[in-house]
């Protein structure tokens, strides 16, 4: 197989990072990167020190809430909230750097994004937030949906679509 590029590298990163994922309805992953080096990654889960909802159940399906609305009302922390916590946690600024993140953020994750001096945002896979994409488009922000080289195309496409691709490889 082919040296990935960087992109393919980080954006297989931050698919192994949403493995860690305790949501229920949706796994995501976040590497922030400056420079070609990862400064912190995050995945969508519950605060640090409380139960899962994999434990108690989604609040959010208990209430019948559509996806895209109401993110106040969820135990989860978003995977680029996550992220940028991380690096502040241990200090390390954010600043003009990337994230790689396999869903378009939300709202919320673009303010936090914004406020947070991340200069680029290269996403997977989309997700219905007008006011997140206004709000970006306010901005410098440079936004890029991911596209894998057509060279490694069909062998990204395997790996990512083998839910077992994870475990397998660290078996």
């Amino acid at each position: 197989m082919d040296r990935p590029d960087n992109d393919e590298y980080f954006m297989e990163m931050a698919r192994l990072v949403s493995t860690r994922s305790t949501c229920m309805r949706r796994k995501v992953g976040a590497v922030i990167v400056k420079e070609k080096r990862v400064l912190s990654t995050g995945y969508n889960g519950s605060p640090r020190g409380t139960r899962h909802c994999e434990e108690l159940g989604c609040i959010r399906v208990q209430m019948n809430i559509p996806s895209g609305t109401r993110h106040e009302l969820c135990r989860g922390v978003h995977a680029e909230q996550n992220a940028v916590a991380q690096a502040a946690y241990f200090g390390v600024s954010v600043n003009g750097a990337s994230i790689y993140t396999t869903t378009f953020p939300c709202s919320m994750c673009a303010k936090i994004l914004i406020n947070a001096g991340i200069k680029e945002i290269v996403y997977d896979e989309g997700y219905m937030d007008d006011l997140s994409k206004s709000l970006l488009d306010e901005t410098d922000i440079k936004i890029r949906e991911f596209h894998p080289s057509k060279q490694r195309l069909p062998v990204l496409r395997a790996l990512y679509s083998d839910p077992h691709y994870y475990i397998q490889k660290r078996g």
